[in-house]
Formats: C-alpha cells, sequence, structure tokens
C-alpha cells in the first residue's frame, strides 16, 4: 500500500499548493482569531442568552396562568353571559340576529364542495343567515364548477350569494371587504368567516352568537382548529404539536387575561360594528386577521376564545404548501409590528398593561424572538463555538432552558410526546425559514406582499393518489432543492467533522443529527407527494 502516497495520486505541484493554502488559511484564521471572532461570538452569545431567557419567562408565565385556568375553571360561560336564544311568539324569527357567512376561496378545486355544504348546513333561521361565496378564482373551469354549487344549494331554498370581482386587489383582504360592501349586508349584525377547507359543524351558530348577543363588548369568537389530516404524514404531525400549543395555551391565555388574541383569520364570527369601527379590513400585510384584530383591540373591544368548540380544517400537507404558509404567517407579524408599534404606543383607549402584552408579548417574543433565537442560537451560534472553543456557553442556556421550552410546547399534544426528538429537529429547520421571512417582514424586504394560497389536496387526493402511486413525481430542481437548508446543513457537517477530531464534549451527535434533518428538509423529502 506504501505505493500509493499522496504523492503519487497528486502531482507534486498540486500538493504543494494546497499545503500553502491550509498553511495561509490557518495563519489567517489565527490571526483574526482572538482579536475579533471571539468577541463577536461572545456579543452574540449574550444576545442570544437574553433572548432564550426572555422566550423562557413567556413560556412560564404562559403555562402558569393556562395551569390556573385549568385549576379554577374559568369557563367561558363563567366570564361572560351565556344563554340559549329563545323564539319570541309576536317577533317570531326576527327575534334572531340577521348572520353573514363568508366564505373566500381561490381556485378550491378539492375542497371548494365541503366548506360551501359546512356553511349551508348551519343550523339557523332560514330567513336569518345569507351564506356569500366569495370567489377569486382565475381557473374559469372552477370558477364555473363553484357557481353551479352555488345554485345547487340555492335550488335547496339556501339563501347563498356568490360574488366576483374584476381582480384580486388586495387578495383575501380584498375579497372579504368587497364582500361587505353588498346592501344585503347592512341588515346583518354578525359574520362568520370560513376558509375553504373548514367545515363546522351545524350548531357553530348556537355555540357562538349568544356570547356576541348578551356581551355587547364581545367583538370576537373565536372557535378552535380540528385538524382532519394530522396522521397523513410525519410532517402534518409536527404541525398539529405546534398548532396545538398555539389554541390550547397562547389563544386560550390570551383570551382570559386580556381579552385579546390574533384572529385566526377563519372559524370565528365578528361583530360587524366592530369590523367598522376599526377601519374595516387592510391588505397593507399579509396577515389581515391579526391586523383588524390589533386595530378592534386598540377601540376597546374585547375577544373570546372557545376551546371546546372545535372546527375541521385541513393541514397542509406538501412541503411546498406549508413553506409559503409559514413565510406568509411570519412575515407578515413582523411586518405589522414594524407598521403598527407607534400607533399601540400612543393608543389612550387601553390600558398600558395590555399595550405592553401587545408589543412586547405578543409582537415581539412570540412573531420574533421566538423564530430568531432558535436559529441563530440553535443552528449557528452554538455550533461555532465548537470551532472556537474559547467561548463559553454555560449549561443553563445551551440545555435546561431550552429542554424547559420545548416541554412546555410539546405538552399541547400528547399523544406525539414520543416524537419529541423529530419535532425539534423540525422546528429547528423551519426555523431558518420563518427567521429569513421575520426579517423580510421587519425590513420590508423582496417578498413581503407575497401571498401564495395554502394548497388544500382535499379527499380527492386520497383517491387519486392510489392511481398514480406507481408514478415517479416529476420536480423541477428549483422547487425540490432548497440552497439554504442544504448550505445550513453542510455547516454543521462541518461542524460534527471538527468536532470528531479536535473537540472533547461529544457534540459531533447531535450536529450530525441535525445536519441530517437539514439536508432531508433541504432536499425535499418531507410531506406528502402529489403525483405529476
Amino acid at each position: 500500500m506504501d505505493q500509493f502516497s499522496s504523492t503519487t495520486v497528486l502531482p507534486e505541484p498540486f500538493t504543494g499548493a494546497r499545503d500553502d493554502i491550509t498553511e495561509q488559511f490557518m495563519i489567517i484564521w489565527g490571526q483574526i482569531k482572538a482579536p475579533l471572532i471571539v468577541p463577536l461570538l461572545n456579543i452574540a452569545v449574550f444576545l442570544c442568552l437574553t433572548m432564550s431567557a426572555m422566550l423562557f419567562i413567556e413560556r412560564v408565565y404562559m403555562a402558569v396562568v393556562i395551569s390556573l385556568i385549568k385549576l379554577f375553571g374559568r369557563k367561558p360561560d363563567k366570564r361572560y353571559k351565556w344563554e340559549p336564544l329563545k323564539d319570541d311568539l309576536e317577533l317570531g324569527n326576527s327575534s334572531y340576529p340577521m348572520v353573514l357567512v363568508q366564505i373566500p376561496m381561490y381556485n378550491e378545486k378539492e375542497v371548494y364542495q365541503l366548506s360551501i355544504g359546512a356553511a349551508c348546513g348551519l343550523s339557523w333561521p332560514s330567513d336569518r343567515i345569507i351564506v356569500q361565496v366569495l370567489d377569486d378564482s382565475t381557473d374559469p373551469i372552477i370558477k364555473n364548477m363553484v357557481e353551479i354549487e352555488c345554485q345547487r344549494w340555492a335550488s335547496k331554498g339556501i339563501n347563498i350569494k356568490y360574488e366576483i370581482r374584476d381582480n384580486r386587489n388586495g387578495y383575501k383582504a380584498g375579497a372579504l371587504k368587497q364582500g361587505l360592501k353588498h346592501s344585503y349586508v347592512k341588515q346583518c349584525d354578525f359574520v362568520a368567516i370560513f376558509d375553504a377547507d373548514f367545515q363546522p359543524e351545524p350548531d357553530f351558530l348556537w355555540k357562538t352568537i349568544p356570547f356576541l348577543v348578551h356581551n355587547p363588548e364581545l367583538a370576537l369568537v373565536q372557535a378552535r382548529w380540528k385538524f382532519v389530516n394530522a396522521d397523513e404524514c410525519l410532517m402534518t404531525r409536527m404541525q398539529e404539536m405546534s398548532l396545538d400549543y398555539h389554541f390550547t395555551v397562547e389563544q386560550e391565555v390570551g383570551s382570559s387575561t386580556y381579552a385579546f388574541f390574533g384572529f385566526n383569520g377563519t372559524a370565528g364570527v365578528w361583530r360587524i360594528a366592530a369590523i367598522d369601527e376599526a377601519g374595516g379590513w387592510k391588505d397593507r400585510t399579509t396577515v389581515e386577521d391579526m391586523d383588524l384584530a390589533v386595530r378592534a383591540s386598540l377601540k376597546g373591544w374585547k375577544f373570546l376564545y372557545l376551546g371546546s368548540l372545535q372546527v375541521k380544517n385541513e393541514l397542509p400537507s406538501t412541503f411546498k404548501a406549508y413553506r409559503y404558509q409559514q413565510h406568509r404567517w411570519s412575515c407578515g407579524p413582523a411586518n405589522l409590528f414594524r407598521k403598527m408599534v407607534v400607533e399601540i404606543i400612543r393608543n389612550k383607549k387601553v390600558t398600558l398593561w395590555k399595550k405592553v402584552h401587545v408589543i412586547y408579548s405578543f409582537f415581539f417574543i412570540r412573531k420574533i424572538v421566538a423564530h430568531i433565537v432558535t436559529f441563530v442560537f440553535y443552528c449557528v451560534v452554538l455550533p461555532a463555538t465548537v470551532l472556537v472553543p474559547e467561548v463559553y456557553i454555560p449549561k443553563w442556556g445551551a440545555i435546561y432552558i431550552p429542554s424547559i421550552i420545548t416541554i412546555l410546547n410539546a405538552v399541547g399534544t400528547p399523544r406525539s410526546l414520543h416524537l419529541l426528538v423529530f419535532w425539534i429537529l423540525f422546528e429547528n429547520v423551519m426555523s431558518l425559514h420563518r427567521t429569513k421571512a421575520t426579517f423580510i417582514g421587519l425590513l420590508e424586504a423582496g417578498r413581503v406582499n407575497e401571498w401564495i394560497v395554502t394548497e388544500k389536496l382535499g379527499d380527492a387526493f386520497k383517491l387519486k393518489s392510489a392511481l398514480k402511486a406507481f408514478k415517479k413525481p416529476r420536480f423541477k430542481i428549483g422547487e425540490r432543492v432548497h440552497f439554504l437548508e442544504v448550505a445550513t446543513g453542510a455547516y454543521l457537517f462541518f461542524c460534527g467533522c471538527y468536532d470528531v477530531v479536535f473537540g472533547k464534549n461529544h457534540y459531533y451527535i447531535c450536529l450530525y443529527v441535525q445536519a441530517i434533518a437539514f439536508f432531508i428538509m433541504g432536499f425535499g423529502y418531507i410531506g406528502t407527494f402529489v403525483p405529476s
């Protein structure tokens, strides 16, 4: 084997040049490491530890509050007046409030029948409800299908309106705003909103409207989402774990303490007077629902979350659709924070503590810090300390705080606790995408107003997939490969290799596992594959 030395495999000039480059790099690295890299990394560690502590305090606070809510049974009907609406022999059905049901949709071929059917099946006096389908579809075939479906329900005696626009200005916000301008809406008191994949139970209005009727200070009653396809793949299980915490803890705590939380854009009932007083729907960000909620709250309106009332819907099961959704959900709140922070500070109708809650807890910690610290600290700074061992990170910041935060996040979905490790890896990878979107929103850069409707597969896919399973999915390289994720995976892999050779703490195990997660998602091998 001696004959196969490096000098025989590579020419001597090449080997010498390689050694020179390596030696020069090590000299330069040694010169800048102590005066530049170590101080910068120490600053980054300090900032990340500060953000981690802020996030930790927020999570512990919400854990304490939700525990007290469960312990003392602060149910909605104990905090607000609720009694069933009763018939009036003299007034008849006119004693019931007029309800508008809006269903905004855009090329929803797979799910439009589900939402329209569920809305038309809502139990309420037939002359006191109007179902309004706001169709922004650009596909003429789908638009025709939706119109025919509306006509079919109209023939059954349902008061259903099929509304279209000449353009898609403002996207969903524009459609909802235009829908409220129709003359027949003036007689309506409340509006229930459902996205195209949401299927409310028939008694939805009987459980929500009484809260609004008997409590004039309430502007919004929000129901919880129930995921019908949570078990479709590992990615949907991961989404369920993240969203269950949002509904089980964040929404419940906000409703019970400050009577404020972000409207989820669907599965809720608004008082139309509150929408008008807040200034109506605005399309200045991609989170028109949160925008309206914040403005209504600043006017003094209160919100109520009903965790016991669940509305079936579908999680995005393709990685492409999920990435688009997460970009909108991360970029929009950051951009809204930029636009509204001064307005919130100057507001005189709400208390100082509510302002602090909205600015610090709702926006800064949950919508900005949570994304940034997850990626920067756990995927960039911590691995970098392997290359620069002079920088020290205390165990409480590297192990204890992240562990407690993770456990507090995961308790919302007990059935998925055995998937906790996969969830951590998944969330760390997605934090890159969310962090990038957060900075885009804060800086109002390139894709700040990008609105791409989340693709839903519906029941039709379950039938088609069985027939097309033998076909190999075709992808464009730009759609399948996500270069930032792959590059981050390579960085983590390099840090792992460095730790194997020079390290003493066995960090390489975690680094390799996280690198593999970045590679798997970077090359698109996650979620449901839709055959071409």
